[in-house]
């Protein structure tokens, strides 16, 4: 007879498989090139910096570590999850350095500032070479890289007393294994996102973005020290707002356009459209906040929609978009159809946005992104 323990061990082994069946990395597209996340990371770049001030006062009223006592920490450790290559990580790395050491000053400890440790997180295929050959050569912390999913564990127990994230959340660990499956009802036939589908395969989404949250929530808990911040800046959609109306999404619906054309042209099969989906949900708010209340580990201090930030005061255009685009899903698409493809899905995904306003894409009020401030609550 099979122990619980043993048959326990035994399941989740084989959930664990089961998802290296339908989870692999995809990253950012390296280097800097015309494609690269470094080049097209703009926006994110903007968002991050407006943020600035808001997280220097969320640092200054919640960041509750022992400022009190007459040791507070000699070394304060900084994980920034989903790093990709840079520059962006460094922007938000430096924000929250600063921020720390003004909450020391305003404290009264200016000469008690700790060394800071900053953790660069992403998956094992994300380019840490590159990572590390952007990184400043003059920086006011140690650096080091942490490959590995943040969807589960990766740093020791109550090792870190600052948690950034930003656009990073949204990626799902995995594709929804119903949407995959011709014989479930959420099979997605003939489109790659949820969006614009039944409602089985956005449940399905919905579930597996549900099940992500609480394993990220309950791997932070165990990682960040009691009155630590987690700090994150997500990519998602407005209240009430159906999934279909908002801009960001039609974007990666129109992936599924270009796709069918080019099965109708015979250059990718229907057979390999209908096993490939976008692995990204992008949540609401009061999502986000429903997630923090089940998991119960954490408060929600802030929660807080951002103004569209426009870079250099104007829009993305046609080209710049399908950059955008491309920098982020372009290895996912090779990965699974290859790379000779890739070129003129994007030339017709360009095509395609000429045809429409790019604006609906770029500024729709619908999809918007949201500063998300957690405190880690006392352990019970």
């Amino acid at each position: 007879m099979v122990s619980p323990s043993v048959r326990k061990l035994s399941e989740r082994k084989m959930e664990e498989e089961e998802r290296g069946k339908l989870s692999l990395a995809y990253p950012m597209n390296s280097g800097d090139g015309p494609y690269s996340y470094a080049n097209t990371s703009v926006s994110q770049r903007v968002v991050i910096d407006f943020t600035k001030e808001l997280v220097q006062k969320e640092v200054a009223e919640k960041l509750d570590i022992g400022f009190s006592s007459t040791s507070p920490p000699k070394a304060f450790s900084i994980a920034d999850l989903g790093c990709s290559v840079g520059p962006n990580t460094f922007s938000a790395v430096e924000n929250i350095i600063e921020a720390v050491e003004l909450k020391f000053e305003s404290e009264g400890l200016a000469s008690k500032i700790p060394e800071f440790q900053v953790f660069f997180n992403d998956h094992t295929s994300n380019d840490f070479n590159m990572l590390f050959k952007n990184i400043p050569p003059i920086r006011r912390y140690y650096a080091a890289g942490v490959p590995g999913s943040f969807y589960s564990r990766i740093f020791p127990e109550a090792s870190l007393h600052f948690v950034h994230s930003s656009f990073s959340i949204h990626w799902l660990s995995q594709v929804p294994k119903e949407v995959i499956d011709k014989s479930s009802p959420a099979w997605n036939k003939g489109r790659v996102y949820y969006s614009n589908s039944p409602d089985e395969v956005i449940k399905a989404y919905k579930a597996q973005y549900e099940k992500d949250m609480e394993e990220l929530l309950q791997a932070r808990a165990q990682e960040v020290v009691c009155g630590g911040l987690m700090v994150f800046i997500i990519l998602g959609i407005a209240n009430g707002v159906n999934p279909f109306e908002a801009g960001g999404n039609r974007g990666f619906d129109l992936i599924g356009s270009c796709l069918m054309d080019m099965v109708k042209k015979g250059i990718v099969s229907e057979e390999k459209v209908d096993s490939f989906n976008i692995p990204t949900y992008l949540m609401t708010p009061q999502e986000f906040e429903a997630a923090v209340k089940r998991n119960g580990s954490f408060s929600a201090e802030r929660i807080e929609v951002l103004p569209h930030v426009k870079v250099n005061g104007a829009s993305l255009n046609a080209h710049q978009l399908t950059y955008c685009v491309r920098s982020t899903l372009g290895q996912l698409i090779k990965q699974e159809f290859g790379e000779e493809i890739v070129d003129e899905l994007f030339d017709l995904y360009l095509k395609k946005l000429e045809e429409i306003d790019p604006s609906s894409i770029a500024e729709a009020e619908k999809t918007i992104s949201f500063l998300a401030v957690l405190k880690r609550k006392p352990s019970q």
